[in-house]
């Protein structure tokens, strides 16, 4: 038994080709793959989300192991020993850098403009290289060579990210006048 809807030329619905629409960026798109590009446009959304919660939870379980780390060293009379607080500065950088992302991933859910996102990456590089750069210890490395082509890279990589920042937030302020 076969189905017709019948039309006027005899022909089914699902015999007609399929229409074009066009996305939420202006582009056109058939019909038929329009549901396969929805479909993995709310699954990768839902993955981003999934993502947010797991940086979110990160941040929550360091903070609670910072302030463990910080009443343990107090109660062990180690709180005024320069390598411990370093050590704190180290994790709440850490965190920092957790929040960071988390930020950045939030931006790609919400689907911020470019620009937001790429700020906020920079800004989790820089947190990053300032936070390698207290952390420096030239004795962790094998050679004293070693240890300056270390520093040499920290200090480039630091001047790259903050002409980065410049350079970005001079567009951003130019775009704005």
């Amino acid at each position: 038994m076969s189905r017709d809807d019948g039309n006027a030329n005899g022909s089914t619905e699902g015999d007609e080709p399929p229409t074009e629409s066009l996305d939420p960026e202006g582009r056109e798109t058939s019909v038929g793959s329009s549901w396969v590009a929805d479909a993995t446009n709310r699954f990768i959304h839902g993955v981003e989300l999934v993502a947010a919660a797991v940086f979110a939870l990160l941040f929550a379980i360091g903070v609670v192991d910072l302030v463990i780390q910080i009443v343990q060293a107090a109660l062990a009379g180690r709180i005024t020993d320069p390598l411990v607080v370093i050590g704190f500065i180290d994790t709440g950088l850490l965190l920092l850098i957790i929040v960071e992302v988390y930020e950045t991933v939030i931006a790609y859910t919400e689907e911020s403009e470019t620009r937001r996102i790429v700020r906020l990456v920079i800004y989790t590089g820089v947190i990053a290289m300032v936070r390698k750069t207290i952390i420096f210890r030239t004795g962790e490395y094998a050679t004293s060579q070693d240890a300056l082509f270390a520093a040499i890279a920290y200090t480039i990589l630091i001047f790259g990210l903050v002409a980065l920042l410049l350079v970005e937030r001079g567009q951003g302020e130019r775009l704005l006048n």
